[in-house]
């Protein structure tokens, strides 16, 4: 069955001007709408990759803040300061710690405490006695 109407319309693809002769026409050519298809399966992959990483990035952040017991890495992310500078803590015993295997393994009570109101009590006053 063929159709009698001529349609001026838009290509979706490329732009161009051209006569349709169905109402549903969306392309003027079948490489148009070939390369357009390929696009949109291309537009789809991206998307769902970009919400799949979003989803992991989400999930590896959001637990340190809520984790009882953190390695070495997370400790100095949670706390904004270097792998070295968590293992000077440990050795001051600023820190307690407990090996499993090789893991070291830090209870977040134990980083809590470093921010107790005594201890910077006492940071003050050894400042001021040095003045």
């Amino acid at each position: 069955m063929s159709s009698n109407i001529s349609i001026n319309k838009v290509c979706q693809y490329c732009g161009i001007e051209f006569v349709a002769k169905t109402t549903v026409t969306k392309f003027c050519s079948d490489d148009c709408a070939k390369r357009a298809y390929k696009l949109r399966l291309r537009t789809e992959k991206l998307e769902q990759s970009t919400k799949e990483s979003e989803k992991e990035i989400s999930a590896i952040n959001l637990p340190i803040n809520t984790k009882e017991f953190l390695n070495i890495n997370e400790a100095g992310q949670l706390l904004g300061a270097s792998r070295w500078t968590i293992h000077r803590l440990i050795k001051k015993g600023q820190l307690t710690v407990t090996k499993i295997g090789s893991r070291t393994i830090i209870l977040r009570k134990s980083i809590d405490n470093l921010f107790q109101a005594r201890d910077y009590e006492d940071y003050f006053k050894t400042k001021k006695e040095r003045r």
